[in-house]
């Protein structure tokens, strides 16, 4: 098998010049989980060859129900070293930097990796935190990137519901009126616009659980729509 074999369906439909394009840009990406892992797969399967993955996280058992990378054999593994096995094994040829760190504002990287927003093409949001989440939507949204954004997966059911919109007109979704709300009070705000994925399908938790409960139907199109945005 060779690299033109690879992606022959890909270049049939996208063309030379795009697959040249998906091989030489370079996206950051935070968060592996149910969202972001999903992103990385579409994302390399397209021909993208230079991806850096940001996760602090293990895989747990509770993480195999909507994670690419998470299975009985994984459990116990850093996500991203995990996932980066994973994704070399599509496609060998391609730059994976893992790096198992949490980002917020005060992250420090290390010393053998300089992670300067400004040398990305695109940076994806797919973390969860709400306040590494907002740090992480300022200070992209002032670099060179173009940034794009997942807002919340859980407790949706319907595939068929996610959409996309900028930060602003994101309708229906919690955790972007939260994150607005949290840059209202602050005073701190995006530099410029941003693409979303979200939904606006709304589901009463369950009294008795103490779980936002998510299923890869959901999360898996949010992390494939971050992907086709790029592509």
């Amino acid at each position: 098998m060779t690299h033109k074999d690879t992606f022959a369906r890909a270049e049939a439909l996208l063309g030379t010049d795009s697959m040249k394009r998906l091989e030489n840009i370079q996206i950051l990406l935070f968060g592996v989980g149910g969202v972001g892992s999903w992103a990385a797969e579409g994302l390399v399967r397209s021909g993208v060859k230079h991806l850096t993955i940001v996760d602090p996280d293990l895989v747990d058992p509770t993480n195999i129900n909507r994670q690419l990378m998470a299975t009985s054999l994984t459990i116990g593994q850093p996500k991203v070293e995990a996932l980066k096995k994973h994704l070399l094994e599509i496609n060998p040829d391609a730059e994976i930097i893992a790096l198992q760190e949490r980002y917020s504002a005060s992250t420090e990287f290390g010393q053998n990796i300089t992670l300067d927003f400004d040398r990305f093409d695109y940076i994806i949001d797919a973390i969860d935190s709400m306040d590494d989440k907002v740090e992480l939507i300022i200070e992209a949204s002032k670099s060179k990137a173009t940034l794009i954004s997942s807002m919340g997966a859980a407790m949706k059911t319907d595939p068929t519901k996610v959409s996309v919109a900028e930060f602003w007109k994101v309708k229906g979704c919690p955790l972007a009126r939260a994150l607005r709300n949290k840059m209202k009070r602050s005073g701190r705000f995006p530099e410029k616009k941003f693409l979303c994925v979200y939904s606006e399908e709304s589901r009463p938790e369950l009294a008795d659980s103490s779980l936002k409960g998510s299923i890869v139907q959901v999360t898996a199109t949010f992390g494939f729509t971050l992907c086709s945005l790029i592509v």
